[in-house]
């Protein structure tokens, strides 16, 4: 088999022009909406999962953090839907994409950031320097938790990256294996078409938790500059 197994990775295009604009705006699309005041069970039930996910997010933030809910509630139905999207047959995973991981994460985090040096500038500068520190150490000490702070959103991304790009090439190689497997012998065929399936509700699980501790993640590093 002389199949690319990163070709699913690629980002498509249409007429030669790049299509991850569309793909990354369709998934909005697809949160159902209502103008009615009694809803549905389907909204109903989207309404009461949003409200127990920003009420974990936000409980721990004080005033001025909870002005970042909207955000972050919409940061995890985004990263979620695109995830679960992407497990679709011919389908493409914007967040397998580590420039878009880091085009989340740098803004993010950087406001969050901003924001503590702006309204918390001793508390910020106290993190470089842990309290009680020997004199000698002070310089490295300053060194490492500078490059800490500044790899947190590289940490995000290549994290989210990382986990949802290994769950597609290991679902692609078992299925691959389904197929070849199915004109040679059928007893161990089923064995791994179980075997897929079950990765697959792994894979489904994977897509929800990793938008979740992208968001938590976040959601710390605010509450840490709030």
């Amino acid at each position: 088999m002389n199949e690319n197994l990163f070709a699913s990775f690629i980002a498509p295009t249409i007429l030669g022009l790049p299509a991850a604009v569309l793909i990354i705006l369709f998934p909005p699309l697809l949160i159902p909406t209502s103008k009615y005041l009694i809803n549905n069970r389907l909204i109903t039930t989207q309404q009461w999962l949003i409200k127990l996910t920003s009420k974990q997010m936000m409980t721990m933030h004080n005033t001025k953090g909870r002005t970042w809910s909207l955000m972050l509630v919409s940061l995890i139905i985004f990263i979620a839907t695109t995830n679960l999207l992407g497990l679709l047959p011919h389908s493409f995973t914007p967040t397998t994409q580590l420039s878009m991981n880091l085009a989340m994460a740098i803004p993010l985090w950087a406001g969050a950031v901003i924001m503590g040096f702006r309204s918390k500038i001793k508390n910020a500068l106290a993190h470089f320097l842990p309290q009680g520190t020997p004199t000698p150490l002070i310089p490295m000490l300053v060194i490492i938790e500078t490059i800490s702070l500044l790899i947190q959103p590289m940490a995000l991304a290549v994290r989210l990256t990382a986990n949802i790009t290994a769950g597609h090439l290991l679902m692609h190689l078992i299925g691959s294996a389904t197929l070849a497997m199915s004109t040679i012998n059928l007893p161990p065929t089923l064995i791994i078409f179980t075997i897929l399936i079950l990765l697959t509700i792994l894979e489904i699980a994977v897509a929800l938790i990793q938008a979740y501790v992208f968001t938590l993640l976040v959601s710390l590093y605010l509450h840490d500059n709030t």
